[in-house]
This record gives C-alpha cells, sequence and structure tokens, in this order.
C-alpha cells in the first residue's frame, strides 16, 4: 500500500468518525483567529476560548488592537502563558495588518508568515479556515499521528507538512486536519495511544510494530 492510498483510507475514516470538521478555537472574524491561534502556543484551546472571550469584547478590530497597551493585553491573556511575548505578537502583527495590508488579513502564507507571530502552521490554518485553500496545519497531534500510521517518517513540522501535500486530496487536507486534532485527543494520545478503540490498526505502523 502506497503512503497516498493509506491517506485516504485515513481520511475516510476519520470522516466517518467525525462527520462534522471544525477548530476548536472560537473566533467570528479573520483577525481574531489569527490571534486565538497565537494565543493556542504551549496553551489548550479551553483555556484559550475563556480568555478571548474578554479580550475580543474589548477589542473588535484590527486598528482596536493596533492601538492597544501592550500591557493591558498582557494583563488580559496572562493565564494564556508566554503572556508577555503573546501580548507584543498580538499588538505587532495588527498594526502589521493594519499599515502593510489595508487592515485585511493576507491571504498567502507568504505574506502570513511576515506578520509578528506567525509560522507555517498558523497561516496554514488562516488558509484553510477562512480562505477555504488546501492546507497542512502542521501541530503536535498532525506530526505525532503520521508519523505513528505512517504517512510521514519526520517530526520536522516543514517536513511533514511537504509530505502530506503530496498524498492528501487538496480539498480535504483542512479538515483532514481538524479531525486529526480531534482524534489525537480521543484515541491517538500522547504518550500512549488507545489502541483498542482505534479503527486505524490494520494500517497503522506502530501498531503492527508493537503486536
Amino acid at each position: 500500500m502506497t503512503k497516498k492510498e493509506k491517506a485516504l483510507i485515513v481520511v475516510e475514516r476519520l470522516e466517518k468518525r467525525y462527520p462534522k470538521a471544525f477548530c476548536s478555537l472560537v473566533a467570528e472574524k479573520p483577525h481574531e483567529l489569527l490571534i486565538a491561534t497565537r494565543l493556542s502556543a504551549q496553551c489548550t484551546d479551553a483555556r484559550v476560548n475563556i480568555v478571548t472571550k474578554p479580550l475580543f469584547e474589548k477589542y473588535k478590530s484590527v486598528d482596536d488592537f493596533a492601538k492597544a497597551d501592550v500591557a493591558d493585553i498582557e494583563n488580559i491573556i496572562r493565564s494564556c502563558g508566554l503572556f508577555k511575548t503573546k501580548a507584543r505578537d498580538i499588538v505587532k502583527m495588527c498594526q502589521q495588518i493594519r499599515d502593510d495590508f489595508d487592515g485585511k488579513v493576507p491571504n498567502s502564507i507568504e505574506k502570513l508568515t511576515t506578520l509578528s507571530g506567525v509560522g507555517r502552521k498558523t497561516a496554514n490554518l488562516i488558509m484553510g479556515d477562512i480562505f477555504g485553500q488546501p492546507a497542512v496545519v502542521t501541530d503536535t497531534h498532525l506530526i505525532r499521528i503520521s508519523n505513528r500510521i505512517g504517512l510521514a517518517d519526520t517530526k520536522d513540522p516543514y517536513k511533514v507538512e511537504m509530505a502530506l501535500k503530496k498524498i492528501l486530496p487538496p480539498e480535504k487536507s483542512s479538515d483532514f486536519c481538524h479531525r486529526i486534532v480531534h482524534f489525537g485527543r480521543d484515541v491517538c494520545k500522547a504518550p500512549t495511544a488507545k489502541c483498542e478503540n482505534c479503527e486505524m490498526q490494520d494500517i497503522c505502523k506502530e501498531f503492527k510494530h508493537s503486536n
């Protein structure tokens, strides 16, 4: 079985397990998803959603964030961890969006990654969820599970992204990443997977090697 054939099977089985693919982060506007994703670094989505509720109520637009006092942002997001760096990034990225992109979140990986605190993982999430483009969001769940099943042979985020882009149907790639996150939380957990509850046993490289 080729990796592309295996990928199609995984896509199909995850679609069956999780009919609705969705991002766990709560955001109504493009810049809000960008900010929420920045806050999610080394923090749970549940905690981010608690923090962003008052944050987005107080700061409603890109311009509001661009003009914000970094110290005030720090106070609101403190429980997310790394709050000083994240607060600086949030204000600076919104200043860049305002000044360099006419107040609109840019619509390409290359432009998104020029923003403060935005790497390829965040940029891909925005491309998939906001702009409906093919995207591979290489978070810890995707990297771990892709290697366990045998869709990738590296832990390097960029290399995993490139490997999966070659084997995933482009139109399904973004939703696949969301489903992988749910699967990683429910079944294929770190450090120990619940293999007895997994429908991937027959195609999983790690399961076969452990039995």
